[in-house]
């Protein structure tokens, strides 16, 4: 009898390959969120208190900016005079932006109080212009033949009127000087607020027709 051998198949084994062991680790991270404080900027000391471009650190910047504006008022009135006497004392000064700006000024009121002979008034202006500069330097009887022409030539002028009310205060003519003023005032009411600080008419701060011409108001009250 013969023997089949029967040869029974085996199915082959591969390897197994193993899977890497391990969780996979996680980086670390460098990185933070949080960030640093900035350094504040060091802007320095803050700049000095200035007007119109003049600084005012310096006392004696100071004084003279009071100096030049107590003689700018003074020009703006045309007293010329005493603007004048002002104006040079601000020349002295430490700014020279001050001193420019009054150098300006001070040659306009040299002009002005400047006595021209060759000149011959034509016009009610050209006559008061003369008399104002003739009050300037105290040459009272020709600023007042210069204002009395001025007035004839424009009675309605108000500034002429307010004018010869300054003079007669200067000369001490006070009735005169309330009627000018009245006069003045009448024409252009706003002459009340300017004569209320006006120092040429210092003469008359006693008198109460002046009080009265002044401040009407005080008399709607007590009435």
């Amino acid at each position: 009898m013969t023997r089949v051998a029967a040869s029974a198949s085996m199915p082959t084994m591969g390897k197994v390959r193993k899977a890497p062991g391990g969780s996979a680790q996680h980086s670390k991270s460098t990185g933070h969120n949080s960030s640093k404080p900035q350094k504040k900027r060091n802007l320095g000391p803050p700049p000095p208190p200035q007007r119109g471009g003049v600084e005012l650190v310096d006392p004696r910047v100071q004084e003279q900016l009071k100096t030049y504006d107590e003689a700018l008022s003074l020009f703006h009135q045309q007293k010329f005079a005493r603007a004048k006497q002002g104006l040079e004392e601000v020349l002295k000064g430490p700014s020279k932006e001050l001193a420019d700006r009054a150098r300006v000024h001070l040659k306009i009121a040299e002009q002005r109080m400047k006595p021209t002979q060759e000149h011959n008034p034509r016009g009610a202006e050209d006559h008061y212009q003369r008399g104002v500069a003739m009050m300037n330097i105290g040459r009272w009887d020709e600023a007042r033949e210069s204002l009395d022409k001025a007035r004839k030539a424009a009675p309605k002028a108000d500034h002429i009127h307010y004018a010869l009310a300054a003079l007669d205060c200067l000369t001490g003519e006070a009735d005169s000087a309330l009627q000018n003023l009245k006069v003045a005032i009448q024409l252009r009411p706003e002459n009340r607020y300017h004569a209320r600080n006006d120092e040429d008419f210092a003469f008359l701060q006693e008198d109460p027709r002046f009080t009265e011409l002044l401040y009407p108001e005080k008399d709607g009250f007590a009435g």
